[in-house]
């Protein structure tokens, strides 16, 4: 009788939401000599590999610029900075997203104005994008830009977004903070905008070992003042200060490991889609599953399944009591924060941001989940939704 207990009693070994110690574990060797590389010439500040890390990056996409920066909320700020976004003016943003998406806006005196999201792909719906520009006029506000997100890996939809742009004047930021490595019709994210801003905050796809972000663009002039305005706003030299910047650049040795850490990005991204396709045959039946549209690329930032209401919190409970951790992104949409609330929306509201805020919850994902693992998160998924 013991042995069967032995046999069958489940394994409540705890399992990491996102893996960063196994990647490590993959490339330490190049990590641990990259770094001492920097350690050794001692250019904490703007090194040689912070030159060599954005030629790579901007290869890996296809863009003609990848300008580094400090944090993925640098990148959104340098880019709005640049483009002169001030008070008066109104820049739209989907409610259902972290809050570093609208914090830029509202840090540089402007207006975010939010919209609702697709209920499929959890992505700005464009027909509540295009109720919110006339409210943001009535309100006497400046429609000038609109943030798109990349929202848990899956590219946006960036056709749709860029003609109503295009129809009504707006400067389009992909705010691709979570799905750098993404595909769109055939096109890489960090191409599919005038610019985009990603994150290399260690949980995402392609994170580093502290905080970091880049802006890629192909425009040579907003390039160059990027460049600028994350070095104090600097002219010809760090005392030649031509505008207003900030202190927002890459750490060399951040640069460093994500040098190393870009030259398996692509075997990450292939090793992360397996996984979500497996999560997906084994729990469509209990859960309503993320959907990827013909011809997207997710990167998996994020796995998020949705659940009836009222049935989350007993779920999490139930894995918890396994080793298996869960994480809701996000509790409430930005309308619903008590630094946002006085911002406008789009007509009809976000119902399908607050109701999704109610639904979502996600399980662990990152390439280094086997399928032992995985099999065992997704058997104390259907047995915690099927009791």
């Amino acid at each position: 009788m013991s042995l069967m207990n032995q046999h069958t009693r489940p394994d409540t070994t705890p399992i990491p939401f996102i893996d960063v110690a196994s990647q490590r574990r993959r490339i330490a060797s190049q990590i641990d000599a990259a770094v001492a590389r920097v350690m050794n010439h001692c250019l904490f500040v703007m090194g040689p590999e912070v030159a060599a890390f954005e030629k790579d990056l901007a290869a890996f996409c296809g863009a003609k610029h990848a300008i580094s920066c400090a944090s993925g909320t640098d990148a959104l700020l340098l880019v709005l900075m640049a483009r002169g976004i001030g008070p008066g003016d109104a820049v739209f943003c989907p409610a259902f997203t972290f809050c570093a998406t609208a914090e830029v806006v509202a840090l540089l005196g402007a207006t975010p104005v939010f919209v609702d999201i697709d209920a499929t792909t959890f992505n700005i719906d464009v027909a509540s994008l295009k109720r919110a520009i006339p409210v943001a006029k009535q309100k006497g506000l400046n429609p000038k830009a609109v943030m798109p997100v990349d929202l848990f890996g899956l590219p946006a939809d960036h056709d749709a977004v860029t003609a109503v742009a295009a129809a009504e004047g707006l400067f389009v930021l992909d705010d691709a903070a979570q799905g750098f490595g993404g595909v769109y019709k055939g096109r890489k994210v960090g191409t599919l905008a005038p610019a985009t801003a990603t994150s290399f905050f260690p949980a995402k796809p392609l994170g580093c070992f502290g905080d970091g972000g880049a802006v890629m663009t192909d425009d040579d002039e907003l390039a160059d003042i990027l460049r600028s305005l994350r070095v104090h706003g600097q002219g010809a030299d760090r005392y030649d200060n031509v505008r207003i910047g900030i202190t927002g650049r890459l750490d060399t040795i951040q640069a460093a490991i994500l040098i190393e850490k870009l030259k398996i990005f692509s075997d990450e991204i292939a090793a992360r889609n397996a996984v979500a396709r497996r999560y997906s045959a084994g729990l469509k039946d209990v859960a309503t599953v993320p959907q990827v549209p013909e011809g997207y690329t997710s990167v998996w930032a994020q796995y998020v399944i949705r659940l009836q209401p009222g049935r989350r919190d007993k779920l999490a409970t139930d894995l918890k009591a396994q080793g298996i951790p869960t994480a809701i992104y996000y509790p409430r949409p930005l309308n619903k924060l008590a630094a946002y609330t006085q911002f406008p929306l789009a007509d009809r509201g976000v119902p399908v941001s607050e109701k999704l805020s109610e639904e979502v919850i996600a399980l662990p994902m990152h390439a280094y989940l086997d399928a032992p693992v995985q099999d065992r998160v997704i058997d104390a998924v259907k047995h915690a939704l099927s009791a």
